[in-house]
């Protein structure tokens, strides 16, 4: 680097760069990232709940005995009697 170059540009350590704005930003992409987290974590909790009950429901429903079909009822022939 020429000397015009670290004249004008002076290199200063990251913690001095570090002003009031960076350090909110900072803290702003902290809280954003465990917001994130948070809800991927209780996305993941409810899904894991929804499907252990629909497993349970299924279960439940093939444990169960299917009701039997009603088998129409024979139709009654009259029988005339000779008079």
């Amino acid at each position: 680097m020429s000397a015009r170059k670290k004249a004008l540009f002076k290199e200063t350590p990251t913690q001095v760069r570090a002003t009031k704005a960076d350090k909110t930003t900072e803290v702003a992409m902290q809280i954003a990232e465990k917001e994130t987290s948070d809800r991927v974590a209780k996305t993941e909790k409810l899904r894991a709940l929804r499907l252990e009950r629909e497993a349970a429901e299924a279960a439940e429903k093939a444990a169960a005995p299917a009701p039997k079909k009603k088998t129409p009822a024979k139709k009654k022939v009259a029988v005339k009697e000779p008079a």
